[in-house]
């Protein structure tokens, strides 16, 4: 009787060992390969979308990272086609995963570059010089100035509305996001995530991990005072600073009110 006894002991222990393993998560490991070359890929970023941390792949493309059943990975790497995918069971079990990413054909056009003309006259080289249409406005007694893009009739308007009714404009923004929103603060502190989206201009990345369409973001940044030439040329880092910037100022005024 005392060696059943034991032996359901340590049965109900190993079951309870493997609940907790299986709610925690664990690390996933695999391995990236060029989908026609079955070459391995260094150095892909990989993020757990749902934990928000990241890595890279080593020399023989593997990679390790957290992750439970799920949970959705996504891959990227230049010069290939994004992917992302969910972790199973049977992919955390038996830890010989290879995942293939697919290369981008470009279609590259002749591009023709056309240097300033300078003719060494300060007035007419100035005259020749492309003008940035981010438009700053100062308001006399505020200590910063708002951007607001190309110079328009509604521009001053849409300034003057974010800094008269700054909580309303940016409740509605927020409030419908508040799970997308929180994630900001994980994004920031990866350092791997934040090497990845320095290199991106797109906003596919940060599409995938705030999950927010692109127009959202823009929206976001706009009623924000971000101007359209930052919106436009700006990297993900710096896009995911502003939304951040925007996001803390937001919480600021909400509790205010």
């Amino acid at each position: 009787m005392r060696l059943l006894a034991f032996f359901a002991i340590v049965f109900l222990l190993g079951t309870r060992a493997g609940l907790s393993q299986d709610a925690e998560g664990v690390s996933f490991q695999a391995t990236v390969v060029n989908a026609q070359t079955q070459q391995p890929l260094e150095s892909v970023h990989v993020i757990n979308l749902n934990q928000v941390v990241g890595t890279i792949t080593d020399a023989r493309g593997e990679f390790q990272i957290p992750a439970a059943v799920n949970d959705t990975l996504y891959f990227s790497y230049l010069g290939f086609k994004a992917q992302k995918i969910r972790i199973t069971n049977d992919m955390l079990k038996f830890q010989d995963t290879k995942i293939a990413l697919t290369e981008l054909a470009y279609a590259l056009e002749e591009v023709v570059v056309r240097p300033y003309q300078l003719t060494g006259y300060l007035e007419i080289d100035v005259r020749n010089l492309p003008i940035n249409t981010g438009y700053q406005y100062s308001i006399s007694g505020l200590p910063v100035s708002y951007e607001s893009g190309r110079k328009s009739p509604g521009a001053v308007s849409k300034v003057l509305g974010a800094i008269m009714n700054p909580a309303d404009l940016l409740r509605n923004l927020f409030g419908k996001r508040p799970a997308q929103m929180r994630k900001l603060r994980q994004i920031k502190e990866d350092d791997r995530i934040r090497d990845l989206l320095a290199t991106k201009f797109d906003r596919e990345t940060l599409e995938e991990l705030l999950q927010l369409e692109k127009v959202d973001i823009e929206d976001i940044l706009t009623n924000c005072s971000y101007s359209e030439s930052f919106i436009l040329s700006a990297n993900d880092l710096q896009i995911l600073d502003a939304l951040s910037s925007c996001y803390e100022e937001y919480k600021v005024l909400n509790r205010e009110n």
